[in-house]
């Protein structure tokens, strides 16, 4: 199968192309800079070009010929307030992808979007679900929907944000400590969309991926701790505090935390959906996996505890 990917170059594509190559597939991976990902290029079947996926002609001349098109294309900030950046990225960008689609005779397509699209009154949550809406709509696809939860793995921008700040900070405020989430392996939902894509049972459906269990944002951040071997006190935020700081992020470069993402967390990021397990794959958990990339081992960690109560490493 000879399939085109937007945004494949990101986090969740470098997992997710491996595992398309491994199946057999040929991978076309859009990007506007390839230098950047230049370890992609050494995969067997992957080619990664450079391309404006905002500019119709552009897609057309690279989707000509194509089986199938996956768009992972996201953003979690904009640089504005108002939900410009949100409705290019999520929505318009959505809207071209499926007239170039229509327009070449593809009419296998596959997004990536998010648990709770649509819902609450971020602009990241909002035009998430309009991208969703415009997907369904559309005449002539063999479409399919994944919502993840948070993704973790290798490489990710949560637990390695937090176990940074934990390494610098003696207290850690923390917005939002009680917001749910149910994160989910990069490995789990690549091989999920690897599995889906050529499944004509998946075709108009909306698939659900989260992990084995819930946590408290509170709880996700203490355990980052105790796995990168930075243990913090940690001063949950009321309400308004949380969004204090939100407003004031909204103005640090590189928005690590602003207000739409204070208002995404007002929505659970938790399903008891969890489309893995319809296709055989065990969710794997945060607690098997992060400690492996966060540079802490199990027996360093034992030993940073023992060290706390005078005691020796057993």
């Amino acid at each position: 199968m000879r399939i085109v990917l937007t945004g494949a170059t990101g986090f969740l594509g470098r997992h997710l192309l491996p595992e398309l190559s491994a199946a057999g597939h040929d991978c076309l991976a859009l990007t506007r800079y390839p230098p950047a990902c230049r370890e992609l290029s050494v995969l067997p079947r992957v080619q990664v070009v450079r391309a404006d996926v905002f500019d119709p002609e552009s897609l057309r001349l690279h989707l000509d010929g194509a089986d199938a098109l996956i768009n992972m294309v996201g953003i979690l900030n904009e640089s504005g307030r108002k939900g410009k950046g949100f409705q290019r990225v999520h929505v318009e960008l959505t809207e071209r992808l499926l007239a170039a689609c229509q327009d070449r005779g593809i009419r296998r397509f596959l997004q990536v979007s998010a648990v709770g699209a649509g819902q609450g009154s971020s602009h990241y949550l909002v035009s998430k679900g309009k991208a969703e809406e415009l997907i369904r709509a559309a005449d002539g696809l063999d479409a399919t929907i994944v919502q993840p939860s948070v993704i973790f793995g290798r490489g990710d921008a949560f637990f390695n944000r937090f176990a940074a700040l934990l390494k610098m900070a003696p207290v850690l405020p923390l917005a939002c400590p009680d917001a749910a989430m149910q994160p989910v392996w990069a490995g789990d939902v690549s091989r999920l969309i690897a599995l889906t894509i050529e499944d004509p049972g998946s075709y108009g459906r909306t698939l659900v991926a989260v992990g084995p269990r819930s946590y408290t944002l509170r709880e996700l951040v203490e355990l980052t701790g105790a796995m990168s071997g930075h243990r913090r006190p940690i001063v949950g935020l009321p309400d308004s505090l949380s969004r204090l700081q939100a407003m004031v992020m909204d103005f640090v470069p590189g928005k690590p935390f602003s207000s739409d993402n204070y208002r995404s967390l007002q929505t659970p990021n938790t399903s008891d959906q969890n489309s893995l397990l319809d296709y055989g794959i065990r969710p794997r958990s945060v607690e098997s996996t992060v400690p492996g990339y966060l540079g802490c081992s199990p027996r360093q960690r034992r030993l940073n505890e023992s060290r706390k109560f005078g005691g020796a490493d057993q």
